[in-house]
């Protein structure tokens, strides 16, 4: 069993937004000073709006800096439920409305070949990622690796060389695009970002013993070697 990550526990949300975005900012800025631009994949859901926030008002050198997703449902940006538009309105603010952006939808006619279309457009971006930021669900799963999703064990192969996979569960709603387990533990920094305490109970119990695809963070969590920390708040 590989050695528990680091946890770094604030005492709300304001806080460890505060902090994620700080520590975001000076990994993309050394980035930018040591390769000339940098990359940054971020997760949708309701969590972190408030980092997003705070990132979007750090000076930094946003036109050398290209943001995409960890994940989107097959929805159009004009969805309440795309997190394009969650990033467009939430990130793509402030000094960050220099910063490029590459989603994962597209106009394919059915996720599948989004995928592949998804996969073009993330190979163009470079690979590895500088920054890569995780959420979590309560039923343990991250980016869109579902328990019970039809294509789980080929996303989170380590040995799994596309780097978007569709994916088809039953606690997904919409069908979704992900990146792949490589695309991800590759990054040069990994955060996982959970509020709340059941998050953390969650988060305990990943960390235990018990099937990969039971709770599919674990893919995250055992892999090594990888820079992660954990980001959490109550």
């Amino acid at each position: 069993m590989t050695a528990d990550p680091r946890l770094n526990s604030f005492a709300d949300g304001n806080a460890l937004a505060e902090a994620l975005a700080s520590t975001v900012a000076a990994r993309l800025a050394d980035a930018v000073e040591a390769r000339g631009k940098a990359v940054l994949a971020v997760s949708g859901g309701t969590t972190p709006a408030r980092f997003f926030k705070v990132l979007s008002l750090k000076d930094l050198p946003w036109d050398k800096i290209t943001i995409t997703l960890v994940d989107e449902r097959f929805v159009p940006p004009t969805s309440d439920r795309s997190n394009q538009k969650l990033v467009t309105e939430m990130l793509l603010q402030n000094h960050a409305i220099k910063a490029k952006f590459v989603g994962l939808y597209n106009h394919a006619p059915n996720v599948e070949e989004g995928a592949k279309m998804a996969g073009q457009a993330i190979a163009g971006i470079g690979q590895p990622f500088d920054v890569v930021i995780l959420g979590m669900g309560g039923d343990g799963h991250t980016a869109s690796f579902f328990p019970g999703g039809d294509r789980l064990s080929d996303a989170i192969s380590p040995d799994q060389p596309e780097l978007v996979l569709p994916m088809h569960a039953e606690g997904a709603g919409e069908p979704r695009l992900t990146l792949t387990l490589p695309a991800i533990v590759n990054a040069r920094f990994v955060a996982l970002h959970i509020e709340g305490a059941g998050k953390r109970t969650t988060l305990e119990a990943a960390l235990g013993r018990g099937a990969t695809t039971d709770m599919p963070i674990r893919a995250i969590l055992r892999y090594e070697p990888i820079e992660l920390e954990i980001f959490w708040a109550p």
